[in-house]
C-alpha cells in the first residue's frame, strides 16, 4: 500500500517559478561551442605586402611601427597620417615609445620614395630604421 505524505489538500497549485538553470547552462555550452569551432582570424588592418628576405628577427611593441601601402598612404602605430603631418606623428610616437626604432613596413609595389621619406625623418629624428621583410623559405 503506497503512503500518502501530502497533508490536507491533495491537490498542488500550479508550478509558477520556472528553473532556468538547465536553459543557462544549455546556452553556455551552445557559446562555448561556436567559440571554440569559429576560425579566428588576426587581422592586422593595413594591407601591406611586404618583401622576402632570408634571415628576419622578430619586431617588440616597443618599436614604433611605420606602414607604407602601395598606395602611398602612411600609417604610423596603425593610425592613418597625412603625408604632410608623418614627421609629428613619428615625433609622437618617439615620445611614447623611447625605444628608439621605427620598424618600417613598405609595401613591396610602394614607391621607393615613400619609404625614403621615412628613413629620412626617421634619421632627422636620431632614429635607427629596420625594414620589416617576410621570411623566405
Amino acid at each position: 500500500m503506497p503512503r500518502d505524505f501530502r497533508r490536507g489538500d491533495k491537490r498542488l497549485p500550479p508550478l509558477s517559478l520556472f528553473s532556468q538553470s538547465s536553459l543557462t547552462d544549455i546556452v553556455l555550452l551552445l557559446l562555448i561551442f561556436f567559440l571554440l569551432t569559429s576560425s579566428f582570424v588576426t587581422n592586422f588592418g593595413i594591407r601591406v605586402e611586404v618583401p622576402r628576405a632570408e634571415s628576419s628577427a622578430a619586431t617588440d611593441s616597443q618599436f614604433i611601427s611605420v606602414a607604407v601601402t602601395k598606395e602611398g598612404e602612411f600609417y604610423v602605430d596603425g593610425d592613418l597620417t597625412a603625408r604632410g603631418s608623418l614627421a609629428s606623428a613619428i615625433r609622437n610616437a618617439r615620445n611614447n615609445k623611447p625605444d628608439g626604432t621605427v620598424v618600417l613596413r613598405a609595401d613591396k609595389e610602394a614607391k621607393v620614395d615613400d619609404a625614403v621619406r621615412v628613413m629620412n625623418i626617421s634619421k632627422a629624428l636620431n632614429l635607427r630604421i629596420i625594414m620589416a621583410t617576410e621570411q623566405g623559405s
